[in-house]
């Protein structure tokens, strides 16, 4: 799928409300999205593979990796008004993939996720600006999933993405550097539109290098 085309279809979709700032709600826009999960699919090859999407908000990472050829997605997210936008987003993919989404009303860290057979992991947690630490629970689950490679968005400026990886035996690799955009979401931004460096991580187990569609070959 071309990129512009993938953009397109991501944006449609209606988009995180961002309304609770303790959860750190900052929206991925279409066109990153788009470029992102592409990157994932070429590294790790989407087609057929089980996904999970930690805080997955409006759904629109998942949503990619359905389009992409996911045979199946588990969306994680813990706010109500989220929650209701992303039902809405997956109840309108037409082909069957909405068949292919599993919807779970969960908090990371704090609630049981089955995260036991999935192959890939992907987000774009909290990043700890208003609360401390607030990645933390995502990281600990995704590098302790059966997951073969975890990617990751987060804030360009946050060196202990790769400590906390290595801590649990996952090696790191940049894949994308971009600007994030930040809408004027809560009533302390200013009014204007900013931007922020981010960085998409992709990391795989040590001593795992291979790429997962290499190795299901």
């Amino acid at each position: 799928m071309r990129p512009k085309h993938l953009a397109i279809q991501l944006s449609k979709l209606t988009p995180h409300p961002c309304k609770d700032v303790t959860l750190e709600q900052y929206a991925t826009e279409g066109d990153l999205a788009a470029y992102w999960m592409l990157a994932v699919d070429q590294l790790d090859g989407l087609e057929g593979k089980a996904v999970a999407d930690l805080g997955a908000g409006n759904g629109i990472l998942g949503i990619g990796a359905l389009l992409l050829g996911a045979r199946r997605v588990v969306f994680v997210e813990t706010d109500e008004e989220a929650l209701e936008v992303l039902r809405s987003n997956v109840a309108s993919l037409e082909g069957g993939l909405a068949d292919r989404a599993d919807v779970i009303a969960a908090r990371v860290g704090h609630d049981n996720i089955p995260l036991n057979d999935v192959d890939l992991v992907v987000m774009n947690p909290p990043w700890g600006v208003q609360r401390e630490r607030a990645d933390r629970p995502f990281l600990e689950a995704a590098f302790t999933s059966a997951g073969r490679a975890v990617h990751v968005l987060h804030s360009d400026r946050a060196s202990h993405v790769e400590a906390v990886a290595a801590s649990h035996g996952w090696e790191a690799e940049a894949v994308l550097r971009t600007e994030f955009r930040l809408p004027p979401t809560y009533e302390h931004h200013a009014k204007r539109t900013g931007t922020t460096d981010v960085q998409c991580w992709r990391f795989h187990r040590t001593g795992d290098a291979k790429l997962l569609h290499e190795t299901d070959e």
